[in-house]
């Protein structure tokens, strides 16, 4: 099943929504063979420093893992396509026209972004406004 590639399309009928809970970014060296399971990232990534991982603040905390911000999740909910050109520059660079940082992630059906949580629901204003 192909995704949205035209970006008019994916800009008006993205609709963000905001998850529940807090998640941050941790790091471990490698070689590291951490109990995924009990961790239950909802992202890793292997780096050249380490390997990365996203989940819930309070499974961090439970495990002892730094890190250093906490963040909210939106999920945008229109499946776009993993070619869609310009739909992240578009809403970064919206985002950056109000201070407000964010790291995507982009999944088959959908793009995540990991937005400051002091930020989050002001994200999620600004990202519905392009709907109007």
């Amino acid at each position: 099943m192909a995704g949205e590639t035209s970006l008019d399309v994916l800009l008006k009928s993205m609709r963000p929504v905001l998850k529940d809970g807090e998640f941050v970014f941790c790091t471990l060296p490698h070689p590291a063979s951490p109990d995924l399971g009990a961790l239950g990232p909802v992202g890793l990534f292997h780096e050249d420093e380490g390997l990365t991982l996203i989940l819930r603040r309070e499974r961090a905390d439970a495990a002892g893992l730094a890190y250093s911000g906490t963040f909210r999740l939106v999920t945008l909910s229109v499946h776009s396509s993993l070619d869609a050109v310009g739909f992240m520059a578009a809403i970064s660079t919206r985002l950056a026209a109000q201070g407000i940082g964010v790291n995507p992630v982009a999944a088959y059906f959908h793009d995540h972004l990991f937005i400051p949580s002091a930020r989050a629901t002001e994200a999620v204003a600004l990202l519905e406004s392009f709907a109007r």
